[in-house]
């Protein structure tokens, strides 16, 4: 069955371009593209889309206030990309804060849109490389490590296991291959690891897991390269 994918993006060659990237793929269906924020929230109302991709910048209504309503309506099952030319940190706080599932540079190539699109219907968070850097570099800081390792010890040898496979960037998949367990079941240990730890969501994992230095934060990127997503030797997006 194929993903069905909804476009909202204010400028038309742009959908058509991401509209033909997307017929390439037998998975993949575009059934709807819109140019505004409202008619992305009444189409995806309508249609039920499984991924939403929304631009940043729309007239009537923007991509983030357009996200806020799509994943605020109850028993909601699309999930939510935002595509933007604007590598801005407030964009990027803001859509984490709305639980999107992914936030892409529009300068990435149309492969790694696509990956972007099955790691959010998987149930999987995918942020621009470049982006991720920055937000573990600023946001590490706003995260202090408690005093002593009481939060940590709440956590079981297998929770502690998959908090480290989680902010190693390993999907659900993934996390439960290298364990030998199902998928369902790392999604339980993920749920609890959040619940004991105060945290949100699975980007606050990653934060969490590089302030309390259970793993390495990412290098810095080259210089000139942070603004464009790119990194040398072709860095791939880290699915959160």
């Amino acid at each position: 069955m194929s993903l069905r994918i909804l476009l909202a993006d204010d400028h038309a060659m742009f959908r058509s371009g991401l509209k033909a990237v997307l017929s390439t793929q037998d998975d993949l269906c575009c059934v709807a593209e819109v140019a505004d924020g409202q008619a992305a929230v009444e189409e995806t109302s309508r249609l039920t889309p499984d991924v939403a991709i929304l631009d940043i910048r729309m007239p009537r209504l923007d991509g983030l206030r357009a996200a806020e309503r799509i994943l605020g309506r109850p028993r909601n099952t699309t999930k939510v990309i935002v595509l933007t030319t604007y590598d801005d940190d407030s964009y990027v706080y803001r859509a984490l804060h709305l639980g999107v599932s992914g936030f892409l540079l529009k300068s990435v190539p149309p492969e790694e849109t696509i990956a972007a699109i099955r790691i959010a219907d998987r149930g999987d968070a995918i942020i621009d490389p470049s982006v991720t850097r920055r937000l573990i570099s600023r946001f590490a800081s706003g995260i202090a490590p408690p005093a002593s390792s009481t939060e940590l010890e709440r956590l079981t040898a297998r929770e502690h296991e998959v908090l480290i496979l989680v902010a190693q960037g390993h999907s659900n998949t993934e996390i439960a291959r290298a364990l030998g367990i199902g998928d369902e079941t790392v999604k339980t240990h993920v749920s609890r690891i959040l619940a004991k730890l105060g945290l949100r969501d699975r980007t606050q994992a990653v934060i969490y897991a590089a302030a309390h230095q259970l793993v390495a934060p990412p290098p810095p990127l080259p210089p000139g390269t942070e603004r464009t997503g790119r990194h040398q030797g072709g860095d791939r997006h880290r699915a959160l």
